[in-house]
């Protein structure tokens, strides 16, 4: 969870001539499956795809992310530099010290949206409580996880099923005393 504060400010009133006074306000923000599923209902489109947001779908997302309920636009439009700053970084977190190996593994193509993802949490008999509360970059390690150490092991290439009999036919020469 991110916990955000927004500084008090002071706004002048145009048409009373009075300056008003906008408290400081603390919200807590979830980059949850439940907050990217709230935002991909209004927007019918993915969220993890590649086209590029508007400030007022940013701004609606960090509305799905607020644990708080409906928060006004007037208080997402006081969000400062380094509140916007911790939004990014929180977004893109890892949140997992698990580390997978990319070296050879092929982009994956598939859009990517929040039934998606409850899909796969049916297939690997991921629970969705507590789970789709879970920031939303340790819940895709988890998917990933599951499927890689559910999956059937690889077959061996041929170069390492070569160096494996090899070393099987050392191992049993050796036992049986023979060298040749």
């Amino acid at each position: 969870m991110l916990t955000l504060t927004i500084p008090e400010s002071e706004l002048f009133n145009q048409s009373n001539g009075k300056f008003i006074t906008l408290p400081k306000t603390v919200l807590h923000l979830e980059h949850s499956l439940v907050s990217l599923s709230k935002w991909e209902q209004k927007y019918e489109k993915p969220f993890l795809g590649s086209d590029a947001k508007t400030m007022e779908e940013t701004i609606d997302y960090v509305k799905c992310m607020c644990l708080e309920g409906d928060v006004s636009d007037e208080v997402l439009h006081r969000l400062t530099k380094e509140n916007n700053q911790d939004i990014s970084n929180y977004v893109t977190a890892k949140m997992t010290a698990t580390t997978f190996n990319e070296r050879n593994a092929r982009p994956n193509r598939e859009i990517i949206t929040a039934e998606i993802i409850y899909y796969w949490m049916v297939q690997l008999q991921i629970p969705f409580q507590p789970c789709e509360n879970w920031h939303l970059n340790k819940l895709l390690a988890l998917v990933k996880t599951v499927n890689l150490k559910s999956a059937p092991p690889k077959k061996m290439g041929k170069n390492d099923a070569a160096a494996y009999q090899r070393s099987l036919n050392a191992q049993r020469k050796a036992a049986a005393g023979r060298q040749g």
